[in-house]
């Protein structure tokens, strides 16, 4: 119901207004009256009608006074002035303030109540507007998300020409010309995981967004599982590394306060021209491959020793022996790491085993033993046999070549990494595809609940509402909003070719409180009104008859 709030200094006139008109029967709640603006204003902040019906003349604060403060404060309110001076002055004012309505005393109730209903309608039809606009929004951003991930793949791809991308970013909402350019690439860890729903994940997915908002020289990217890329771009004031500098350490304070999280960045070697921003991407990848082999929470600069300090010393032992040779690394990476990581980790990974360590035959044969069995033991535990890897990537006990120099056993054990996360891959593509099928199946039970969202479904299925965005759209070729829409219409397809139920009843039973919306919703969707849907499936039933 619309909200109405009163205020007439006159008893007799505020008494018959609020109890002659039976507002709950015309579709009106009565919220609150006043004899004057003063005792008002602090009433109308509290209650927020939709319909303020005031009189022009008060004592202490007249009508004209509290509709400027209502009008700045909360100007969707719309205001009724009820005077007994038919003047142009006072009529003229009201205008300049936005008032809705101007009506002269005496009145009858029946006057009054027909004026109130036709600013209710007013009311209404502006509610529609920004529900129509709410959720026309909410999808653009969903589009909006995934079209930036496709576009930053080919930012970094280095094929398309630069004026072409530079018109496709502005279409994105993504100004490119700058003097350099810059990737930092950054991810967060909720209980060291990178899946799974976190509140607090959420939450500072929204602090890196509000954060980006007031450094128009960053641009943020998600790429869903990887995290975020950041584009640094130098404007002219700042040099690039004070901006690597600065963005850098406004994302260490805005993940300071969630002790439940983790998070690692990488940063890449700044580049003058955006056509060589693939160059930055690869070094920026290079210096994020580094979160499998040191400690969380610190941004590594590409080239150079972390910010934080050197090499853990558990993995970088100078006089490494196999006695002491640390394997968690390895399945850190075998179970989070990603397909495109594999040759950044290895060469890391060599490197901090100590170089003249590496060039010792006796210690490769040991090294690509150790790698392999952990791959091997890690499909094993994916149900998928050990002799998958084998097959795919040959014995290496029957391989003797493999061990002749360092570039073959580096080429093997690259191979074997991204052999065995590319069966993990697959494995989790079927969890996702059983993920799915339940977020359908939750869609499906809760479509008629006006409050099902976007978050409301991913937390359904454990998954932040981000990842879950990218995931959805990837297997099904749709927006959430486009599938939870698509379903809601087939099932109102059903009730209009079934039932007699009016529209409004069907708007209502398929998760819709406002007819109107869904009327637009419907003729946007299947290209005519429900009506018209009506009365096409009964000819096409009397046909058939």
């Amino acid at each position: 119901m619309l909200k109405v709030f009163l205020v007439e200094d006159e008893v007799i006139m505020r008494e018959g207004i609020k109890n002659n008109i039976d507002w709950e029967k015309e579709g009106f709640s009565f919220v609150g009256e006043a004899s004057d603006g003063e005792l008002a204003y602090p009433l109308i902040q509290k209650t927020r009608p939709d319909i303020l019906i005031t009189d022009i003349k008060m004592p202490f604060m007249d009508g004209l006074e509290l509709s400027r403060l209502v009008k700045q404060e909360m100007p969707e309110i719309k205001i009724m002035i009820l005077s007994g001076y038919d003047e142009f002055e006072y009529a003229k004012e009201a205008i300049s303030i936005g008032i809705t309505d101007y009506l002269v005393k005496p009145l009858s109730g029946a006057q009054l109540l027909e004026a109130v209903k036709r600013v209710g309608e007013k009311v209404k039809e502006e509610q529609r507007q920004r529900k129509f606009l709410e959720t026309f929004e909410r999808e653009r951003q969903e589009n909006l998300q995934l079209e930036r991930q496709k576009f930053f793949r080919k930012l970094v791809g280095g094929s398309q020409p630069v004026s072409a991308l530079l018109k496709e970013g502005r279409e994105l909402g993504m100004d490119l010309a700058a003097n350099g350019y810059n990737i930092l690439l950054f991810q967060v860890f909720a209980d060291g995981q990178t899946e799974g729903y976190s509140e607090e994940q959420n939450r500072v997915t929204r602090d890196m967004e509000e954060l980006v908002e007031t450094m128009p020289e960053v641009l943020m990217i998600e790429r869903g599982l990887e995290g975020w890329a950041f584009i640094l771009k130098e404007t002219g004031q700042r040099t690039m590394e004070e901006l690597e500098e600065r963005f850098s350490g406004m994302l260490r304070t805005a993940l300071e306060a969630q002790e439940e999280l983790e998070y690692f960045g990488g940063i890449g070697n700044g580049v003058k021209r955006l056509s060589e921003l693939k160059y930055s991407y690869r070094s920026a990848s290079k210096a994020f491959a580094y979160r499998y082999l040191k400690k969380r929470n610190q941004i590594v600069k590409s080239g150079g020793e972390t910010e934080s300090g050197p090499m853990d010393q558990e993995l970088a032992l100078s006089d490494l022996n196999m006695d002491r040779l640390d394997r968690r690394a390895i399945e850190r990476f075998l179970k989070t790491g990603l397909t495109d990581d594999a040759e950044h980790f290895l060469e890391d990974y060599l490197t901090s085993l100590g170089e003249k360590n590496i060039q010792s035959l006796m210690f490769r044969q040991y090294v690509i033993m150790d790698i392999y069995f952990a791959a091997a033991r890690l499909l094993e535990e994916l149900g998928i046999g050990s002799g998958e890897l084998a097959d795919r990537c040959g014995d290496f006990q029957k391989m003797p070549e493999l061990f002749s120099s360092l570039e073959a056993s580096r080429a093997y054990l690259q191979k074997v990494l991204e052999t065995a996360i590319s069966l993990k891959e697959g494995q989790t593509q079927k969890k996702y595809s059983s993920l799915l099928k339940d977020a359908r199946t939750y869609i499906g039970e809760h479509y008629d609940e006006e409050d099902i969202s976007l978050n409301t479904v991913a937390a359904s299925v454990n998954l932040s509402p981000n990842h879950f965005s990218t995931i959805f759209s990837q297997e099904t070729g749709q927006t959430f909003i486009e599938y939870l829409t698509g379903v809601r219409m087939e099932h109102a397809k059903g009730l209009l070719r079934s039932t007699a139920m009016k529209t409004a009843e069907i708007a209502f039973a398929v998760g819709y409180k406002d007819p109107h919306y869904f009327s637009y919703l419907f003729k946007k969707t299947q290209e005519c009104t429900p009506r018209e849907f009506r009365s096409g499936a009964r000819e096409k039933a009397e046909d058939k008859e």
